[in-house]
């Protein structure tokens, strides 16, 4: 993805999100200079890769294939595995209409996924077989608004704003905005995208930038370069 490209999604996004009520935390608008010079007081943003997270999946098909992420808070996977301390995350996402988030699942992270506004969101489902592993003839059970629902391989839920669906490790899931762009809220367990998206399809989780421009604002995956 070229750098202007994710420069303009930034921008959109942020319109969108405050069209729906909601604002992002003040370092979501730090330029690199401030990350570089505050660095040291942002180790806990910086570590658990917090901020901005724009992706193409490396497949270069933003609009068709692609998601908008703002990873708002995230704990320490350490934290997680000891039961005590942060052990949650939270994300803002934008789903465009008719832009495909691919098939995956986690083998760790449990998490809600709810529509906070816009178009319909609509979630592609398929269980796993006994060893975790994509099953086509599987079905399973999750959880809408707090009301079991069962599917069967490739059921497809329709979430309206407000509503929600909980997904286990093991639940197989693509999702889309249907009939316009969605604005959809993550509250999960620690959340590490690095290591805990198992994709059906051999793709990649973040995309490759060609850097046409200066970025506006960093994203997650610059951090580790333009922060070093």
């Amino acid at each position: 993805m070229q750098r202007s490209t994710i420069n303009e999604i930034m921008a959109e996004a942020d319109d969108m999100i405050r069209r729906h009520g909601f604002a992002l935390p003040p370092f979501a608008y730090w330029t690199p200079e401030t990350f570089r010079e505050r660095a040291a007081d942002a180790r806990h943003v910086i570590d658990s890769r917090c901020g901005w997270d724009i992706t193409d999946y490396g497949a270069g098909r933003y609009d068709e294939m692609g998601l908008f992420l703002f990873t708002l808070r995230n704990g320490r996977l350490a934290d997680l595995q000891g039961g005590k301390g942060m052990c949650y995350a939270e994300k803002l996402l934008i789903s465009k209409e008719d832009q495909l988030s691919p098939m995956h699942t986690h083998v760790i992270k449990a998490e809600d996924i709810i529509n906070r506004g816009g178009a319909t969101l609509v979630v592609e489902l398929y269980g796993s077989d006994d060893e975790g592993n994509f099953a086509e003839d599987r079905g399973g059970a999750v959880m809408c608004d707090g009301i079991v629902r069962r599917y069967g391989p490739g059921d497809k839920l329709a979430l309206a704003p407000g509503e929600s669906v909980t997904l286990s490790p093991g639940d197989w899931h693509a999702f889309w905005g249907d009939g316009g762009d969605v604005l959809i809220g993550e509250v999960s367990t620690v959340n590490d995208d690095e290591t805990d998206n198992i994709f059906r399809e051999p793709i990649g989780r973040f995309a490759e930038i060609e850097e046409d421009v200066a970025p506006t604002h960093l994203l997650v995956s610059d951090y580790a370069k333009w922060l070093a």
